[in-house]
């Protein structure tokens, strides 16, 4: 039985690899443009874990699928991966100084059993002039994190307080991925790397 991370985020494996625990990473092919939001962070990116996991749980049905879905919400808004560079911009500007919130979904599934779960952390932004934003987008690139920045690394710099999970705004929240996973018998207790 083969655990799969169906993603492409490097982040995602590096959290992932924090445990001894073999997984072969996959990303899924399913289209995130066809899921509509309707107004709940939360059930948007739980529908896009689980589409995501469908999709290759189709092909791999003996597998044990993980994937996952981070969305940032804000004033009533969701802000997914940038589509350029004035979107990054834009995202970044309009949370400055303010507080938004993160949720990842994640779903475990094999065969026909799937699981969810989501975790959710509030942060609270630096003020940030204009020039700051375009520095940190030069040096670390926007478009492939959903509101446009990272917390890790030097994006600590753009970030006040945090409220939840560190891991759940870099992708993937351990202690949500632990719960789903003991549900398909994997215990991430049994797998610990040395620190």
């Amino acid at each position: 039985m083969r655990l799969i991370l169906g993603s492409q985020s490097p982040r995602r494996k590096e959290i992932l690899s924090f445990f001894a625990l073999p997984f072969v990473q996959i990303p899924s092919a399913f289209d995130e443009e066809t899921v509509v939001y309707q107004g709940d962070p939360i059930a948007y990116a739980v529908e896009l874990s689980r589409k995501k996991a469908q999709e290759l749980a189709k092909k791999l049905p003996n597998d044990v699928i993980l994937t996952a879905d981070t969305v940032v919400f804000f004033e009533g808004k969701i802000y997914n991966k940038p589509k350029n560079e004035a979107e990054a911009f834009a995202m970044t500007r309009s949370m400055a100084d303010k507080w938004h919130q993160v949720f990842t979904a994640v779903t475990v599934q094999k065969n026909n059993e799937v699981h969810s779960g989501f975790e959710e952390t509030k942060i609270l932004m630096n003020p940030l002039t204009d020039e700051q934003i375009r520095s940190f987008h030069r040096s670390c690139s926007p478009l492939d994190k959903a509101g446009g920045y990272a917390i890790q690394q030097s994006g600590c710099i753009l970030v006040s307080r945090i409220d939840g999970c560190y891991y759940n705004v870099m992708g993937l929240p351990v202690n949500t991925v632990k719960e789903l996973l003991e549900k398909f018998g994997i215990d991430l207790w049994e797998h610990l790397n040395p620190c």
